[in-house]
């Protein structure tokens, strides 16, 4: 399996996150099976139970596990990438026939859904944008915000583009450039940014309101426009220019808050559950 061509996507089946992994090589779906057992078995240590049913299989010789699971490095909940057993979705099918679980039926209903999903925006990409809309729209964001939010996506796409023209390499040096340009306009860095609005996990510009959306995308569309005309290459020129495309929203933000007679970075956020300790949240 080549991993440049692995792309991680967490999916929601009811409220629970599950880790998987689209192969655009073998166009399948790849899900992590420690997050499939702790949601059927509703066990609070997952992986734990998972050893325990890997021991079960083996003993009770129903298949071998080895020929339906693979291991790729997959993102914790500490932030750290750990290799992790998954298997494709023929082969969760096989597996949740050996979990006791009364949400083996939904999720099953859910796997199916899943593997006919990604066929059919192949076809079909608007599909995959509406579904995003109306998941806005099901959490409570009005049309207003929704429709600064596909378009931030939109730019910061054609953003990202030209920094890979410019040389620059994806991951860590798009995460300086765009850190670079929080830090100028905002006053942070988009982990300080996040910390500030109490968020951990959860997406910055999800919860972002209409000003802070439309600074944020002030400020990459002004770093792509200077990219394009001045054509810097590689990370120290490029961070002089995401530098200056944060300048121009900061004073835009600087004049608004000077008409408005208060901040226009707020730590309002859009969850509904509060953080209480390092790994605990309340709903």
């Amino acid at each position: 399996m080549n991993e440049n061509k692995l792309q991680v996507i967490n999916k929601l089946f009811n409220n629970d996150n599950i880790r998987t992994v689209w192969s655009s090589d073998e166009e399948k779906y790849y899900i992590s099976v420690v997050d499939v057992a702790g949601v059927l078995s509703e066990s609070k240590e997952p992986r734990k139970y998972w050893n325990w049913l890997k021991n079960k299989v083996k003993k009770e010789e129903k298949f071998e596990l080895s020929s339906i699971t693979r291991q790729l490095k997959l993102k914790s909940s500490d932030g750290k990438y750990y290799k992790t057993d998954v298997c494709d979705i023929e082969g969760m099918f096989r597996i949740i026939e050996s979990i006791p679980s009364r949400k083996a039926t939904p999720f099953k209903a859910w796997l199916a859904k899943l593997g006919s999903e990604r066929i059919d925006e192949t076809f079909d990409p608007s599909l995959a944008l509406q579904r995003a809309i109306d998941l806005y729209r099901t959490k409570g964001y009005d049309e207003n915000w929704i429709t600064k939010r596909v378009k931030a996506l939109q730019d910061r796409k054609q953003l990202t583009d030209v920094w890979k023209e410019g040389g620059v390499k994806e991951g860590l040096e798009y995460a300086i450039l765009t850190n670079e340009i929080y830090q100028t306009w905002s006053g942070m860095t988009a982990k300080e940014y996040k910390q500030f609005k109490g968020l951990r996990k959860e997406n910055l510009r999800d919860n972002m309101d209409n000003t802070e959306l439309v600074l944020t995308d002030l400020s990459e569309e002004a770093t792509k426009r200077i990219a394009e005309e001045k054509k810097p290459s590689g990370l120290e020129e490029n961070i002089k220019i995401a530098h200056k495309g944060g300048n121009i929203a900061k004073i835009a933000r600087e004049a608004l808050e000077k008409e408005i007679g208060k901040s226009a970075v707020t730590s309002s956020n859009r969850l509904d559950y509060e953080y209480l300790g390092e790994n605990n949240k309340i709903k």
